[in-house]
C-alpha cells in the first residue's frame, strides 16, 4: 500500500443536497473530509433545521472557510462571522447563516460531523 493517497471532490463518495446547500463527502481510511457549498440566502435555521430535527445545530464543526461569510449565532446569543482564509471550531448549539452575496465553500475535518451533517434520519 502507498504511504499517498488523493482525495477528489470531483468525485465524491456521497453528495447529500438540501435547499440552498449541498454537502460533498470523501472518506480516505478512517478520515472523513465534507466540502460544503452554501448559497446566499442558506440558513441553517430553515434549510437544515427540518433534517435534523433539533431547533438548533448539534453537531460540532472543525474547518476552513474557503470563500463567502458564514454568520454563527450560539444558543446564548454570541455571533461570529467567518470569512475566507479562517479556521473554525463551532461548538454544538448553534444556528448559522451565509451573509452576503457570495457562495460559502469550507473544508469540514471532524470525522462525526462530516458523517452526519444533513443526513435525513
Amino acid at each position: 500500500m502507498s504511504g499517498v493517497t488523493t482525495i477528489d471532490f470531483g468525485h465524491p463518495d456521497e453528495t447529500r443536497t438540501f435547499t440552498h446547500g449541498r454537502v460533498d463527502i470523501v472518506r480516505v481510511g478512517p478520515s472523513t473530509i465534507a466540502q460544503l457549498s452554501l448559497e446566499p440566502g442558506w440558513h441553517w435555521g430553515e434549510d437544515v433545521k427540518p433534517l435534523a430535527g433539533t431547533d438548533t445545530c448539534q453537531a460540532r464543526h472543525v474547518g476552513f472557510m474557503e470563500s463567502g461569510r458564514l454568520q454563527v449565532t450560539m444558543e446564548d446569543g454570541t455571533q461570529l462571522d467567518i470569512g475566507p482564509g479562517e479556521t473554525y471550531v463551532i461548538e454544538p448549539g448553534h444556528d448559522a447563516r451565509v451573509v452576503g452575496n457570495e457562495p460559502v465553500v469550507a473544508l469540514e475535518f471532524a470525522t462525526d460531523t462530516a458523517e452526519r451533517f444533513a443526513r435525513i434520519s
